[in-house]
């Protein structure tokens, strides 16, 4: 049996360069991408013969032809991974900086995972398409407006997609996996954020996941607990509670 070929868009730093190392530990050949390339050298020097990268930004138009040449490096792919995304607090609305989170959570996200959908439409493969989104997507955050809202947006994209597929006889598999706080990058504004998961222990539960191809994967236990409970408060009185992220 071949082995799987995956590629992770976001694969730089955080749960993106975690999931690939720990797919290239499992044997899988793994293409990486981001706009940071010395990352992906690193990891594709200790690991040269299952591995490949390609620099691709997804805001930009070029990162069609861009993964288009990771794909042709690996020999096609079994699993398009999107890790790629950005958010921030913003309680004063900066308008710059919601506009940055949606041109990358919304214009970027949509343009790869289009991508993604075609790829394995026009080949005629079973494909599997998996996407880092959050539990921010479930209700809306006061603190992060731009991220809550582009995460719900990659939500209902997904499942958009998943009812196409069938409609449309393509053999494409979903994976949503929706992360609590995670120690990376992405947090590290100085806040103190609760129930911190480092990337590596998150890394594993989503590796998992995608092998099972769960369709909705809560990241972990303790934030599926807290999902369910916000799902029960209704919307008038969610507004109401001055709900923070951070404990600072």
């Amino acid at each position: 049996m071949s082995a799987q070929r995956i590629i992770i868009v976001g694969a730089s730093s955080g749960i993106g360069k975690e999931l690939a190392i720990g797919f290239l530990e499992k044997g899988w050949k793994v293409g990486l991408a981001s706009r940071n390339v010395a990352s992906l050298k690193e990891v594709c020097e200790k690991y040269p013969n299952q591995s490949a990268y390609e620099q691709i930004d997804i805001t930009s138009e070029d990162a069609i032809n861009n993964v288009e040449k990771l794909v042709d490096k690996l020999g096609g792919i079994d699993i398009y991974f999107h890790c790629s995304g950005i958010g921030s607090q913003n309680t004063t609305i900066d308008i710059k900086v919601e506009e940055s989170i949606c041109q990358t959570n919304v214009v970027g996200f949509t343009r790869m995972i289009d991508w993604a959908y075609n790829y394995f439409k026009k080949s005629g493969r079973k494909g599997q398409i998996c996407v880092i989104s959050s539990i921010a997507g479930t209700k809306g955050l006061a603190v992060s407006p731009a991220y809550s809202a582009t995460k719900r947006y990659q939500n209902i994209y997904i499942e958009c997609l998943e009812q196409l597929s069938h409609m449309q006889n393509v053999d494409i598999s979903f994976t949503d996996i929706r992360p609590g706080f995670v120690k990376t990058a992405l947090l590290n504004d100085g806040n103190n954020y609760p129930m911190l998961m480092t990337a590596p222990y998150a890394a594993k539960k989503i590796i998992r996941a995608i092998i099972k191809k769960k369709r909705v994967a809560i990241i972990d236990w303790k934030y599926a607990i807290l999902v369910g409970f916000w799902r029960l408060i209704p919307r008038w009185l969610w507004v109401r509670i001055p709900v923070k992220t951070s404990k600072k």
